[in-house]
């Protein structure tokens, strides 16, 4: 599953930690691959600095590589109780600079293959996420060729409708030509304020454009969330009532997903 939006800052890389945390908590077997030449969800998942083989060498070497000698594990797994330690299963393929190397809007349609080669074959987990580029330049069009459902992140405001709307077209596209496995599974609001006209007027206009695309519950905004992801924790694992409610949120969606 590639978590997309064509416009940055929506919250994209949140939102894919926010499901891994849940499928850590849950016990599906997950393993999130950073294609997003920032690499904040390596960052994120507490991956050391220098662990591993990233993904742009690893698309590099693509035909030659098997995938899960480069894993790494997330750090995420020492923060669970002992019980669940053992049996936990949360594997990164950690993100640098290098993947920028794909990302070229007129990549070749066999260069777009590169990370279905990679993971053709690969055994052992009930979950795979991307986190993309929020862009639809060659690192997304990777990630979606090798993708079975793209889950598109947005926030309630008139920029972010409009680039949803373009990314849905995309996605139609892309599947008539290059990967007719390929489905929009929802759209994530993210962001969202409760005491804002704005934000809830474009709620309404997001149910009426995307109607049961629209998934729920929308993510309201939450001060901890900063210093959560700053800490490089799960939100499963952050005390207090606000994060409580918020890796409820993650719980439900991730439910839908599966």
């Amino acid at each position: 599953m590639s978590v997309s939006s064509l416009k940055g800052g929506v919250g994209k890389t949140s939102v894919t930690m926010g499901l891994a945390s849940a499928a850590l908590q849950q016990g599906v077997r997950t393993l999130v691959i950073d294609l997003d030449p920032h690499a904040d969800s390596t960052t994120g998942l507490a991956v050391s600095r220098g662990a591993g083989t990233e993904a742009g060498q690893l698309l590099k070497d693509a035909r030659r590589t098997r995938v899960s000698e480069h894993v790494v594990r997330s750090g995420w797994i020492d923060l669970l109780p002992d019980d669940q330690r053992a049996d936990a299963t949360l594997d990164v393929i950690v993100g640098s600079a290098l993947s920028a190397t794909f990302d070229r809007p007129d990549i070749r349609p066999r260069d777009m293959r590169r990370l279905r080669t990679l993971l053709t074959g690969l055994e052992g987990y009930d979950l795979v996420l991307v986190d993309c580029p929020p862009s639809l330049a060659g690192l997304t069009r990777i990630a979606w060729a090798a993708s079975n459902q793209v889950l598109l992140v947005a926030e309630p405001s008139l920029f972010s409708v409009a680039g949803t709307e373009r990314t849905m077209r995309a996605i139609r596209l892309f599947s008539n030509e290059y990967a007719p496995q390929l489905k929009s599974a929802g759209v994530v609001v993210n962001r969202a304020r409760a005491d804002s006209t704005e934000h809830e007027y474009r709620l309404l206009e997001m149910e009426r454009l995307y109607q049961e695309k629209l998934m729920l519950p929308v993510l309201e905004e939450n001060a901890f969330w900063q210093q959560i992801q700053g800490a490089a924790y799960p939100v499963h694992q952050w005390p207090g009532d606000q994060a409580r409610d918020l890796a409820k949120s993650f719980d439900q969606l991730l439910d839908q997903l599966l």
